[in-house]
């Protein structure tokens, strides 16, 4: 199970310019304020990859199962089912969701795994930040050369709806809670946390960051800057200015993206089609850490002529550029991507789905070693594992082909049933040289370790 490097990838990706053809067609010397409709036509959706080819039915080397469709010369396994039991003894928490790869100095590779679970009846794991609280993450560490997984441990719980985050330059996860939920104890959630990707994760929460509805993080590894997005409508784009980057503990200033308009108000993305493009500047918030009652951020944002967008979920950093989903915005309100140019504050939308057969509300996003991008879909049809490319092109590149049989698998706990609906989260490659794609259905919980020709395409 190794990387089959058969040939170079004949289209190229985000390499930093803008050069998406649908928007290279309408790019012009932006107006004096604010934003601009480009007027691109809508992307369409290629049935599979041009070069990695059609879907076809793959088995897992772990199970055995047709668990995936992928195209030819791809394989993958699975690991860390729900309920199976970590190196620690704890049985593997449900509900996965967000999660990151890290290159380790003895060549293997560390993972850090959301749980987006709700409730109040107790911690899986210490340490915990609320003990009545059952969300957290888990640490997995796998051998690429070896095409295996080799353990996995609680690293932090007592948190709710781990959703999204980010990694870090540094070697941490950002845990994000994506609610504002107050626990019957009065315990207040809604926070960012830490975990490193060896060991345990730290439970105070770095209120600074802002307390609303967290989904995913992109750390500018230049600066050190944090950018967040929030899952709400209105939301907003943020970012964290640390006192001290690398530090966060040490407090800083949370921020909300504007977009430049000609009177100074708010402006909404809502409606933003491919190709539109933004000037942008930044607004710092009043009151980061409010309480209820009190305004959320995005509120106080726009009340100071900050941007707002529907459902801000997934975020990552490459190809020195921020992207950022709304999962519900653009036209037909099926998604957008954005590509925020931090040195230049520009943003534009990169995509916009024009339909939900094209693209259907995607999440997470994460993008290899070699510039390609990889989309989550979370949509009532979120079976699809999508990759994006510049030239207007969309694919499939796995489909969810889950389903338990009556007699369940051997050795597992998950309940027989078809899963072929559930949520693709938590994708993200193998750092340094991308041989591996990891990923989770969040439902009935199974993460993904996929591997294969990458080279010979988009990916």
């Amino acid at each position: 199970m190794t990387d089959r490097a058969d040939g170079f990838a004949r289209r190229k990706f985000l390499k930093g310019g803008l050069t998406t053809a649908a928007a290279v067609a309408a790019i012009a010397p932006l107006e004096a304020l604010g934003a601009r409709t480009a007027g691109a036509a809508p992307m369409g959706k290629q049935p599979s990859s041009p070069d990695y080819g059609p879907l076809y039915p793959v088995k897992d080397h772990t199970t055995g199962l047709e668990l995936l469709a992928l195209p030819k010369g791809f394989e993958y396994l699975t690991y860390g089912w729900t309920g199976d039991v970590m190196s620690d003894g704890t049985p593997t928490p449900s509900s996965h969701d967000g999660m990151a790869a890290f290159h380790r100095p003895d060549g293997k590779i560390a993972l850090v795994r959301n749980h987006e679970r709700s409730g109040f009846t107790g911690a899986f794991t210490t340490p915990a930040y609320n003990p009545a609280a059952r969300g957290g993450t888990t640490n997995l560490v796998f051998d690429p050369k070896a095409g295996k997984f080799l353990e996995s441990w609680g690293s932090l719980s007592g948190t709710i709806r781990n959703c999204a985050g980010g990694p870090t330059p540094w070697g941490t996860w950002l845990t994000c809670e994506e609610t504002t939920e107050v626990g019957p104890d009065g315990t207040r959630h809604g926070y960012v946390f830490e975990v490193p990707f060896d060991g345990k994760g730290d439970p105070r929460p770095l209120k600074a960051m802002g307390r609303f509805s967290h989904e995913a993080v992109a750390v500018d590894p230049r600066t050190g800057i944090v950018y967040l997005t929030e899952d709400a409508t209105p939301s907003g784009f943020y970012r964290f200015l640390p006192s001290k980057p690398g530090e966060l503990a040490a407090g800083g200033e949370l921020q909300m993206m504007v977009i430049e308009t000609p009177d100074g108000s708010s402006y909404s993305t809502y409606a933003d089609a491919t190709g539109v493009e933004y000037r942008t500047s930044w607004v710092t918030i009043p009151n980061p850490d409010y309480a209820p009652g009190e305004k959320r951020p995005a509120e106080q944002g726009a009340a100071l002529g900050a941007a707002v967008v529907r459902r801000g979920e997934g975020a990552w950093y490459g190809n020195e550029r921020i992207y950022l989903v709304s999962t519900s915005g653009g036209p037909k309100g099926q998604g957008q991507v954005f590509e925020y140019d931090p040195k230049a504050e520009r943003m534009r939308v990169l995509f916009a789905s024009p339909d939900a057969s094209v693209l259907n509300n995607p999440d997470n996003i994460c993008v290899s070693p070699r510039g390609g991008i990889v989309l989550c879909e979370d949509g009532s049809d979120s079976e699809y594992l999508h990759g994006l490319t510049t030239d207007g092109e969309i694919f499939p590149f796995s489909e969810n082909k889950v389903v338990i049989p009556a007699g369940g698998v051997p050795g597992k706990s998950v309940a027989p049933g078809d899963y072929t609906g559930s949520e693709w989260c938590g994708s993200a490659f193998e750092p340094k040289n991308g041989n591996w794609l990891f990923a989770n259905a969040q439902s009935p919980g199974i993460t993904f370790a996929i591997t294969g020709p990458w080279r010979r395409g988009s990916l």
